[in-house]
């Protein structure tokens, strides 16, 4: 039989040309309801971008229901047999044939072109939107074997994507674990460094700023190393705190974020109160 590669070109090329009936009747209406051509080229524009893209949606769909038949045929027995898919996909063309041998002796050309478009878009429009559904259901109804393997594959599907959830929450939680109990080691291991900050950041206006810079970048580098701008955005905090467990009544301008600007990735925002305020 066919492969399924060529079963997917039939299938494009046999909705190629049923969109193309489509539009030849389409064109045909209008220029017989007295539209100008110019009009019909002007809304062919869009026309053709809306065909594109329902075309598209619809292969996609059809491909994977073509690649998944065999996966399906315990479900399907009918409509996944190479025998009934290439009588799916070339359905359009028979309706041609059909619409042919239905206006043999037809003289007027016109009329002769039409009748194989309308046997093109009446065969594939009952095949494809009206008996297809209709043997899938008539597959489900008959066939108790086919039920049981659909309510399986559901059930089996449904646990996967269960067991996936509770793998990515599993996989949170440690995340979320680890990066508490580094937290908490940088805490301890920072804990002299955000008394040293804090001294200097409440110092910084009544003594050497300069010198206080000096030694706040110092200490910042040296937690850029530690756990890079995590732990410092941790020591600034810490540094912080510190500061409010003085009972400091006025604002405190935040320095940190001015002295470590250009360490590492650490960027400076605009200067703000950080205590008091």
């Amino acid at each position: 039989m066919f492969s399924k590669k060529t079963l997917r070109l039939m299938h494009l090329v046999g909705t190629i040309w049923f969109m193309l009936g489509v539009a030849y009747v389409l064109i045909t209406v209008l220029r017989q309801a007295g539209i100008r051509w110019w009009i019909l080229f002007s809304l062919s524009g869009h026309g053709a971008l809306i065909v594109f893209v329902l075309i598209s949606l619809y292969l996609f769909a059809v491909f994977r229901g073509l690649s998944s038949s065999q996966m399906l045929q315990i479900e399907h027995p009918i409509t996944s047999t190479d025998y009934y898919t290439v009588f799916y996909v070339t359905t359009p063309f028979l309706g041609s044939l059909a619409g042919c041998l239905g206006m043999i002796g037809v003289p007027d050309t016109s009329r002769f072109v039409l009748g194989v478009v309308m046997g093109t878009l009446g065969a594939t429009f009952l095949v494809w939107v009206i008996v297809d559904p209709a043997i899938g259901v008539f597959e489900v109804l008959l066939y108790p074997t086919g039920r049981r393997h659909r309510a399986q594959r559901l059930a089996q599907a449904r646990a996967n994507r269960e067991a996936a959830q509770k793998n990515r929450q599993r996989l949170l939680a440690d995340i979320l674990e680890k990066e508490e109990a580094r937290k908490q080691q940088w805490a301890e291991l920072l804990q002299p460094e955000a008394k040293k900050l804090a001294d200097l950041l409440m110092t910084a206006e009544a003594v050497d700023f300069d010198r206080a810079q000096r030694q706040a970048t110092d200490i910042g580098a040296n937690a850029w190393r530690i756990g890079g701008l995590g732990c410092m955005k941790q020591l600034r905090k810490m540094a912080i705190e510190a500061c409010d467990r003085k009972n400091r009544k006025d604002a405190l301008t935040d320095f940190i974020s001015v002295w470590w600007d250009g360490i590492g990735n650490w960027q400076n925002p605009p200067i703000n109160r950080t205590a008091g305020s």
